[in-house]
């Protein structure tokens, strides 16, 4: 089961959060507050923590091509929702 994680530095980790969880419950399980959330996506678990400076995501997968298709929908959803500023997005194995 791959695990992977990245931490993008951005003041507005809480909004972001919150964007992604409610973007995607519309489709899959998703739970969150201002400070931590989660996703279930058929392929695989993603936890999200925000604080003032960063967003934390770490995710679970079922294999390696499932880890590179969450890591894909996270990334392209959130430059989306982020487009005013450049984020870094660099994920790490875990």
């Amino acid at each position: 089961m791959p695990v992977t994680s990245t931490e993008i530095a951005t003041k507005a980790a809480s909004k972001y959060l919150q964007q992604l969880c409610k973007h995607f419950a519309h489709k899959v399980p998703a739970e969150c507050d201002s400070a931590a959330g989660h996703v279930r996506f058929p392929f695989g678990l993603c936890r999200m923590a925000a604080t003032g400076a960063a967003l934390t995501i770490h995710c679970e997968a079922d294999n390696v091509e499932a880890a590179e298709r969450m890591q894909a929908v996270i990334a392209t959803h959130l430059e989306r929702f982020a487009w005013r500023e450049e984020l870094s997005i660099d994920w790490v194995a875990a």
